[in-house]
Parts: C-alpha cells; structure tokens; sequence
C-alpha cells in the first residue's frame, strides 16, 4: 500500500504539470509549450544522444569543481575556525570574494587564462569556494570543547579525534555547504559553458535562446534538474540518514 509519505510528492508533480497545461492551452503561445510537447523533444534528444552528452560534460565538470570546492573549502574552514588569528586577518578576503558577483570572476578568469577548460573550473571553484569556507568556519566555532578535552583526556590521536569528534559535530554543516553548493555550482557551471565553452547545457541554452526554442530550453533544464534530483535521492539523503543513525 503507497503511504501518504510517498504519495504526496506525486500528487504534487501531478498538480504541477496540470497547471502547466492549463496555462499552455490558456495562452496558446510557443512561449509556453504544453508539456506533451517538451516531453517529446526531451525524448528526441534523449534518443538523437544530445542531451545524454551534453548533460554528461555539464556533469562531469559540476564533479570536478565541486569536489575541489568542497576538499578546499573544508580544510581552510576548520583552520580558520579552529586559529582566531588566521581568521580575523582572513575575514575580510572572504567578504570581498562573497561580495564578487559570479560573471566577474568567470570574466577575470576566461580574460586571464583564456577560454580552456581550467580556466571553466577555476572561475567555478572561485565563486563556490568562499561560501564553503564560511559554512565550515561556523562549524568549527561551534565544535564542543568538552569534547575535545574529552578526547584529549583519553589521547585520541589527530585521526581518531577527527573521525569521532570532529566529523559528528561538523557534519550538519557540511551537509548543508554541500546541498547550497550543487544549487550554486550548475548554476554557475551553465553561465561558464555560455560564455566561454563549445558544449554542455549552458552552450546549448545559449543556441536555443538565439532560436526562440522554448520547448528545448526546457527540455534540457528538464533533464538537468531530474539528475540533481536523483543525485539528492539516491546519494545525499541515504548519506545524511546514515552519518544521522545515532540521533534520536
């Protein structure tokens, strides 16, 4: 028997593609294709092998920015939560960095290192990175210090106190710098791949625009956000249900 836990969501998307074809039909416009029609030209494209590559180079380099971001943003975080020297002579290098807006810094970099591929993961990992350090710094403030005494008293090593002290305490808020992270980084992977690459969903996009092909514009985002989706299912929630088993 389906619980209502799992209906829900169903019933959900069901009422949002009912007021997607009402108002389709309302409007009557190619500005709003009915969703039959988008699902067709996902389809098209599913089977012509477009989207499945083009998807698959916006993932691949959403892997390696985030990744990097993320290893970065961690370790500087905790150093700087953990040294009240280093992170007040720091402070104001992340205020300036969060302050940049996104389309300067993948300007900068493209204008600095040309129009490669490290220079698309760079300007990602630019923009990502001050709002991973952030999380993790006030993560690291907020570790308890008994606890470390604690550790300290029964002489954890540094791997033993980072796994069974550090990690527990840290791990609502890398989770949280990690689901904020993948909204950010395809968001800004997308204006990297307009601006400055020859595939990935941005590029196509960017060629729909220039068409007026609403139906493939959303096909494609379609398509992207399905994966994010998924990736959010089958990956991060059994993450976080798993490192979360000793709560309550």
């Amino acid at each position: 028997m389906i619980s209502l836990r799992t209906a829900v969501p169903g019933l959900s998307l069901l009422v949002l593609l009912a007021v997607w074809q009402l108002l389709a039909v309302y409007l009557n416009s190619n500005n709003l294709p009915a969703p039959l029609v988008v699902g067709n030209v996902f389809w098209q494209g599913c089977l012509s092998g477009q989207i499945p590559y083009h998807l698959g180079v916006t993932l691949l380099r959403l892997i390696v920015s985030f990744s990097i971001a993320m290893l970065l943003g961690c370790a500087i975080g905790i150093v700087l939560g953990r040294n009240k020297k280093l992170d007040a002579f720091f402070d104001n290098w992340l205020i300036i960095f969060l302050s940049i807006p996104a389309l300067v810094t993948i300007i900068l970099c493209y204008v600095w290192f040309g129009l490669t591929e490290s220079a698309a993961i760079l300007a990602v990992v630019i923009n990502k990175l001050p709002n991973v350090i952030v999380t993790i710094r006030e993560g690291a403030r907020a570790l308890d210090q008994d606890l470390l005494e604690m550790a300290r008293s029964y002489r954890f090593g540094k791997r033993k106190t980072l796994l069974h002290v550090v990690w527990p305490q840290l791990y609502p808020y890398i989770m949280g710098a990690t689901r904020s992270g993948l909204a950010l980084v395809w968001k800004i992977i997308l204006v990297v791949e307009l601006l400055g690459r020859s595939n990935g969903m941005g590029y196509q996009l960017h060629l729909f625009f220039q068409l007026f092909d609403v139906a493939s514009i959303l096909a494609y985002t379609i398509a992207f956000v399905a994966v994010i989706q998924m990736l959010e299912l089958l990956v991060l929630k059994p993450l976080d249900t798993k490192a979360q088993r000793w709560r309550r």
